[in-house]
């Protein structure tokens, strides 16, 4: 009798070995292993720059290797949907950008903010309003009036291809102006660059993109900002005035870096990553790397970054129709 009673106890004990065995991995503490950080864009880039300083600061942070991977094409589609289909573990994730909320309006894709668990928004940088310096236009009331009262083509934009961010933040400007942006052409660029140049040799009449694109050519002499886009003044162009201030329009406009997972990653993730995230954005050296860079820093934690995301898809889709590039 006991040695049956031996028999059933040692049993018992291997059993709760072996199911411990089996549950201990599960409970192991997150991040246990390496995190794979997606950027979709190039090698090289804005985005590019801004993550892997964030992977590199998380990485001090939760004693794990987090390793960055470009992952491009599609115009952003390949390394968003990257993100948005991996494993929901915490153990990829990455940042998405701006125009995610432009792409499925532009039907290169489905995929939309509802499918990120949006974890932090930490840069935006303020589209602004620009001029060559000689022109005749010293404030954007005084381009504005000029648009509305000349004849369709008298004027010109650039700073972005056709649907991209900057053609959006000025096609959103004159419609909350009351002004068919047609009046006006989009000259479609490959960039902020290029459409700077041309402006400066005089084929474009004025540039919408980031200031801090500008910020050399306007400190150089050559360009002269009219306003920022933002919802404030920049605090590297503090003179420079928004466009509420300028002419009373209410719209705003900006380049964004988010930091998200798939949709639905565990509360045990989240709560891990979400601090680490804040306390990387508070860091000098995140500091210093944006300010050196002339990029905005901006913190929104996970639920305000998501509303923040979801109301400019839901801006961007509305000005697209209008300008008829929404598919």
């Amino acid at each position: 009798m006991k040695i049956g009673k031996l028999f059933k106890s040692i049993k018992i004990t291997m059993a709760t070995v072996v199911a411990m065995g089996f549950v201990s991995p599960a409970l192991a503490e997150y991040p246990d292993r390496p995190i794979t950080f997606i950027v979709p864009w190039g090698a090289g880039g804005g985005t590019d720059a801004v993550g892997r300083i964030l992977a590199s600061l998380l990485e001090k942070d939760l004693g794990q290797p987090v390793n960055v991977v470009n992952r491009t094409g599609g115009s952003g589609v390949v390394g968003h949907s990257a993100i948005a289909t991996a494993t929901p573990d915490g153990y990829t994730i990455g940042m998405p950008t701006v125009e995610i909320t432009m792409m499925h309006w532009a039907g290169l894709t489905d995929l939309s903010y509802k499918d990120y668990t949006v974890l932090a928004q930490v840069n935006l940088d303020s589209g602004g309003l620009m001029v060559k310096a000689d022109s005749n236009f010293e404030t954007a009331a005084d381009l504005l009036a000029a648009i509305k009262d000349s004849p369709e083509g008298t004027f010109n934009g650039s700073g972005t291809g056709q649907g991209g961010i900057w053609h959006l933040g000025y096609a959103g400007w004159m419609l909350s102006e009351g002004v068919d942006p047609a009046v006006a052409p989009w000259v479609p660029s490959q960039g902020a660059a290029p459409a700077l140049k041309d402006m400066v040799a005089g084929g474009i009449t004025f540039v919408t993109s980031s200031l801090a694109e500008g910020r050399a050519l306007i400190e150089a002499g050559e360009v002269r900002a009219l306003a920022t886009m933002g919802e404030e003044r920049l605090e590297i162009m503090p003179d420079v005035p928004t466009l509420k201030e300028a002419t009373g329009s209410d719209w705003t406009v900006g380049a964004w870096r988010m930091v998200a997972g798939p949709a639905g990653l565990p509360d045990e993730v989240t709560s891990v990553l979400v601090p680490a995230l804040e306390r990387a954005y508070n860091s000098d050296e995140y500091r210093e790397f944006m300010e050196g860079r002339g990029f905005g820093m901006i913190w929104r934690p996970a639920e305000e970054a998501a509303a923040y995301m979801q109301a400019a898809d839901e801006n961007f889709g509305v000005v697209m129709k209008k300008v008829g590039i929404a598919n």
